[in-house]
């Protein structure tokens, strides 16, 4: 027994060195041999070891130390902030802001502001008119004291004569002008014509004396008629004047005609211009003439002039040869240039037709009833 231990002991020891080589990775490679630490020198006899300064929070409980917030990576790190301006001091630094109002709150916040307009309301703009807001009456207070307030001050019969003074340096200044409004010659299949149309004033703004004459001939005739207007003129509103006065007409182949005149005068809508006035003659005879002409402005300068006028008449007037109703229309356009305000020269056409009775008189004694003329004239006034 004790040879057969002996004999199989050789083959157990080969066995479990070969499963412990199976394990080990490294088994069986040559492995350097571990350093060895370096010997700590012994403290020299001659010098003693310096003792180790106790810590002054021995032996206390230290609370735990909190935990690091980690800190967000910098946005500019890497960046050269060399050239970057310093930042300027606060101008409020050190002020005391605890007196500053705050602002308001927006009584419009939280509304739905999208369907507002931007722009003023589309309504008109006089004040009594019913789409404008209400406005707040006059106080009673405010009408109750005399007309002017220097009365209150100086009294009314110092101020009176100051006051009349100031009408008269001011508010009633006399102005005189005259206006050519046409002196003109024509040409055309009635033959060679001439007319002016010259009228005038002398006064005030309210009161004026107001004179027109109006008058035509042929070049190679003799002249045909002409008429002269002394009109007393007063403003009733800023555009308009009622004018009364005479007439006087002047025919060299006929009877001379005086005639009582009522008409207005001024301006209407849109910038038209317009004469009309009635006449009553010593005969009995009444009549009517209507004017109205507009400028148009293509420049400064250049001026385009649309007029017309229309004669009418209430009976038959054969020694005039004049009929009852609508007797004449005359349409014409003018254009001119104004050289200055004062002076415009200008070119233009003119077409005139007679109607009814009157077309009868004019044609029964050999005439024509209806002529297209070219006009070549003068504006100005002074």
């Amino acid at each position: 027994m004790k040879r057969l231990a002996l004999a199989l002991a050789p083959l157990i020891l080969g066995a479990s060195a070969f499963n412990a080589q199976a394990q080990d990775p490294h088994a069986g490679h040559a492995m350097p041999a571990p350093a060895r630490p370096a010997p700590v020198p012994a403290p020299s006899p001659q010098t003693p070891a310096r003792p180790v300064a106790q810590d002054p929070h021995a032996g206390h409980v230290m609370p735990p130390a909190p935990t690091p917030t980690p800190t967000a990576a910098d946005p500019h790190a890497g960046h050269d902030m060399s050239t970057m301006a310093p930042v300027q001091p606060d101008p409020h630094a050190g002020h005391d802001m605890s007196i500053i109002q705050p602002a308001p709150a927006d009584p419009h916040a939280g509304h739905d502001m999208s369907t507002m307009s931007m722009g003023p309301p589309d309504v008109p703009t006089s004040a009594d008119d019913s789409g404008r807001p209400p406005e707040t009456p006059i106080p009673a207070a405010a009408l109750g004291g005399p007309t002017h307030a220097a009365d209150l001050v100086f009294g009314v019969e110092a101020m009176a004569p100051s006051r009349r003074t100031l009408i008269a340096e001011n508010g009633d200044m006399h102005t005189t002008a005259v206006i050519i409004d046409r002196l003109e010659a024509g040409f055309g299949d009635g033959g060679d014509t001439y007319l002016w149309d010259v009228q005038g004033w002398s006064g005030g703004d309210i009161n004026r004396f107001w004179w027109k004459s109006e008058g035509e001939g042929d070049f190679d005739g003799n002249l045909e008629e002409a008429e002269l207007q002394a009109l007393y003129s007063r403003a009733i509103t800023p555009f308009w004047d009622v004018q009364a006065g005479v007439r006087q007409d002047f025919r060299p182949d006929g009877e001379d005609t005086t005639h009582l005149v009522l008409g207005l005068q001024g301006l209407a809508p849109h910038w038209f211009e317009v004469d009309a006035a009635a006449f009553l003659s010593t005969e009995g005879d009444l009549t009517a003439r209507v004017e109205a002409e507009y400028d148009q402005r293509i420049t400064q300068r250049l001026i385009l002039q649309p007029r017309f006028e229309i004669d009418a008449s209430a009976s038959d007037i054969p020694g005039l040869e004049i009929g009852s109703g609508l007797s004449s229309v005359e349409a014409g356009l003018r254009l001119r240039y104004e050289f200055r305000k004062e002076f415009a020269p200008y070119v233009g056409v003119e077409w005139s037709r007679s109607f009814g009775d009157t077309a009868d008189y004019i044609e029964a004694r050999g005439g024509e009833a209806e002529h297209t003329r070219f006009v070549v004239g003068l504006k100005a006034w002074f």
